[in-house]
């Protein structure tokens, strides 16, 4: 008796692993931009916090010297007993490289030096 044995390779055909790659390209191509919206907005934010902790500074400073709304700020040497500073001893700069944080007088509203020119903006609400 003559039996005949279906033996097949092991391993997956080339249609198999088009579609594997097929599908995780287009995971990959969803995927991507969210990751790169989530870290701008991130950074955003953080911007956002610090430019907060600024105006928080300069009032506290005004409090404590006697200022009153449009009095001149000297920034960031008025401000820096007010913050927490970073590891290298001064105000924590803009995530995304913005140049300054700009603070001039008492009861202005703080800016970064991207201010609306980036989306998201970086601006207090």
């Amino acid at each position: 008796m003559k039996t005949t044995k279906n033996l097949r390779n092991a391993g997956f055909t080339l249609v198999e692993i088009m579609i594997v790659v097929a599908i995780i390209g287009l995971l990959a191509a969803i995927a991507i931009p969210n990751f790169v919206k989530s870290r701008a907005t991130s950074q955003a934010n953080a911007c956002i916090n610090n430019l907060r902790q600024i105006d928080a500074a300069a009032n506290q400073f005004a409090l404590e010297k006697g200022k009153r709304t449009g009095d001149a700020l000297n920034y960031p040497n008025d401000l820096t007993p007010y913050i927490k500073l970073n590891a290298a001893g001064v105000i924590p700069p803009c995530p995304v490289g913005g140049d300054y944080y700009q603070d001039n007088t008492v009861g202005a509203v703080p800016t970064c030096s991207l201010g609306s020119s980036v989306t998201p903006a970086h601006v207090m609400p």
